[in-house]
C-alpha cells in the first residue's frame, strides 16, 4: 500500500543522490510524485534519477546545485519551475559532518559545516518560498538531526547547525501558516548512510558511533528507508493540520518528554 497519494505533486529534494536523500526521493516517486534532485554530486544524482524513472515511471530529474551558493539555488529553482511548472514540496536533506572534538576544529571547518547544513536551508527556503506564497500552498520538510535536540560528542558545530534548523523551521512555520504553507522537521538518529560509513572509518568517529549504537534501545543503526516515510507523511495532505513540529526517528535513543 502507498504511504500517500502524491500524484501531480512536484517535490524538490536536496542531497537526494544517496543515503537518506535517495530514500526520500524513492518514497516520493513511489507515491506518485515527480522529483527534482538538487545535489552537487551530479553523476550520482543522475544515476538515482534514471533508476527512479525506470522503477516508478515518474518524472525524476537531477540538477547540479551548490546549495551554499544562493545564485546556484535560485537557478535550480528556476529550472525546476520551467520543467515542472510548480513546486509543491521542498525537502531540505543535504548535510555534511566530520567528527572532531570542538577544540580540534578550525574556523574553515566551522564555515563548511554551517554553509552546507544551515545556510543551504536558508538559501533553498529563500528561493522557493516566494513561489509557494504566490500559490498559497506548499509544504517544507527540513531534515535536522537528534544532535540538534540533545547534542553529540564530537559534533558541536554540526549539532549547532541542526539546532538552528529546528528553530528556523518553527519560526518559518509561524510566519507562513497564513499562506497555507506548512513547515516541519524530521530528526534522524544514527542512520546507515555513506556519510556515516565515512565517519566510522576514522578512529575517533568509529569509537563515538560504536558507543552510541550500544545505547540505542533498538540496538541497531536505522536505515534510510525508515526515515523517508516520515518525510512523505509530513509533506502529504494526511498531515495538513501539522506544522512547526519535529519528529525523531532514532530507535529510541533520545525520547522526548
Amino acid at each position: 500500500m502507498s504511504l500517500a497519494d502524491l500524484t501531480g505533486k512536484t517535490i524538490v529534494v536536496t542531497g537526494g543522490a544517496r543515503g537518506i536523500g535517495k530514500a526520500i526521493c524513492t518514497s516520493f516517486a513511489q507515491c506518485g510524485g515527480d522529483v527534482i534532485i538538487a545535489d552537487i554530486r551530479l553523476p550520482e544524482a543522475q544515476a538515482t534519477a534514471t533508476e527512479l524513472c525506470r522503477t516508478t515511471g515518474r518524472r525524476v530529474v537531477a540538477i547540479q546545485t551548490d546549495l551554499t551558493n544562493l545564485d546556484d539555488v535560485v537557478q535550480m529553482t528556476s529550472q525546476a519551475l520551467e520543467q515542472f511548472g510548480k513546486i509543491d514540496v521542498l525537502v531540505n536533506n543535504a548535510g555534511w559532518d566530520k567528527l572532531k572534538p570542538f577544540l580540534k576544529t578550525t574556523p574553515d571547518f566551522w564555515d563548511k559545516v554551517i554553509a552546507i547544513n544551515y545556510k543551504g536551508v536558508l538559501n533553498t527556503c529563500f528561493a522557493v518560498l516566494p513561489h509557494m506564497v504566490s500559490r498559497k500552498a506548499g509544504s517544507i520538510v527540513n531534515i535536522s538531526s537528534d544532535t540538534g535536540r540533545v547534542g553529540s560528542m564530537g559534533e558541536a558545530v554540526y549539532s549547532g547547525t541542526k539546532g538552528a534548523i529546528i528553530a528556523f523551521s518553527k519560526s518559518l512555520a509561524r510566519e507562513h501558516a497564513r499562506d497555507n504553507i506548512r513547515v516541519n522537521v524530521v530528526c534522524p538518529g544514527l542512520i546507515d548512510t555513506p556519510l556515516l560509513k565515512e565517519i566510522m572509518g576514522e578512529e575517533f568517529g568509529g569509537k563515538v558511533v560504536d558507543s552510541i549504537v550500544r545505547s540505542i534501545p533498538l540496538r541497531r543503526l536505522g536505515q534510510p528507508d525508515e526515515v523517508s516515510p516520515m518525510a512523505v507523511f509530513l509533506a502529504s495532505d494526511s498531515a495538513r493540520y501539522i506544522t512547526g513540529q519535529l519528529i525523531s526517528v532514532n530507535g529510541g535513543l533520545a525520547m522526548a518528554g
